[in-house]
């Protein structure tokens, strides 16, 4: 599966999940535009890695729920690089805590970056893969956007809509050679779960089938083949990677 020539975006790209899926399309061939907001560190690092293993990489620091700034981001890329092919939105923040206690800014921070980011990097990069008549955009939902989980109303609220926006996109711009798809992991071992105590994390591998968190390359590589010609025919889609914590 081969990405030569391609140009990539993805969003929060600096680590975790994000840093796995720039490493791997870097891999193929695309060449890797890294968004990060806070971290340059980490977005360095990212950088580093790729040009190390022979890829080629740009960062570019904006917020996604800017849609000012993503639009002009958008165009500077244009510009120095060449038009995006290929947009994984992966941004995302947590801001947990029960429903009845939770401050609006919870709700509204989570649904900004999560959502309406995805909103705003789809519309920057959409009309410029429709003149191509090529283009492949893949959200980064998760398992309880699908199941739902107590104390994640807002994240599981976003990440629910992605899937559904993800699947009115597909019909809207399937016609001009857009596919778009979504990726809703399972747990996965990065900083987002680092911070969960030794207890939670046996109860959430205890309702795992395969026992095992999972890990960034196990999402990369299903990004790998929705972003190739593998996956040409497949769109309005999501595929969950999630070890058998939920099945459909």
């Amino acid at each position: 599966m081969s990405l030569a020539g391609k140009i990539a975006m993805i969003t929060g790209g600096s680590r975790g999940i994000g840093q796995a899926v720039c490493l791997r399309l870097a891999e193929m061939g695309a060449e890797v535009v890294v968004n990060y907001v806070s971290r340059p560190d980490a977005a360095e690092e990212t950088l580093s890695a790729i040009k190390g293993n022979g890829g080629i990489a740009h960062l570019a620091k904006f917020n996604v729920a800017d849609a000012e700034e993503v639009q002009e981001v958008f165009k500077k890329i244009t510009a120095d690089h060449g038009t995006v092919d290929i947009l994984v939105n992966n941004a995302g923040i947590t801001k947990d805590g029960l429903l009845a206690t939770m401050k609006e800014e919870a709700w509204d921070d989570v649904l900004d970056i999560n959502l309406k980011g995805a909103f705003n990097c789809t519309k920057a990069a959409c009309r410029a893969m429709m003149k191509k008549r090529w283009g492949r955009i893949i959200n980064i939902s998760s398992v309880v956007g699908a199941s739902g989980n107590a104390g994640q109303a807002n994240y599981a609220a976003a990440k629910a809509g992605l899937i559904g926006f993800t699947k009115s996109a597909a019909r809207e711009l399937a016609s001009r050679g857009i596919t778009v798809n979504s990726v809703a992991p399972g747990y996965i071992d990065t900083d987002m779960t680092s911070d969960l105590s030794e207890a939670v994390k046996e109860k959430i591998l205890s309702e795992i089938p395969l026992g095992v968190l999972g890990e960034g390359k196990d999402i990369a590589g299903a990004v790998a083949f929705l972003s190739s010609e593998d996956g040409r025919y497949v769109t309005g889609q999501v595929i969950h990677v999630n070890g058998g914590m939920y099945m459909i």
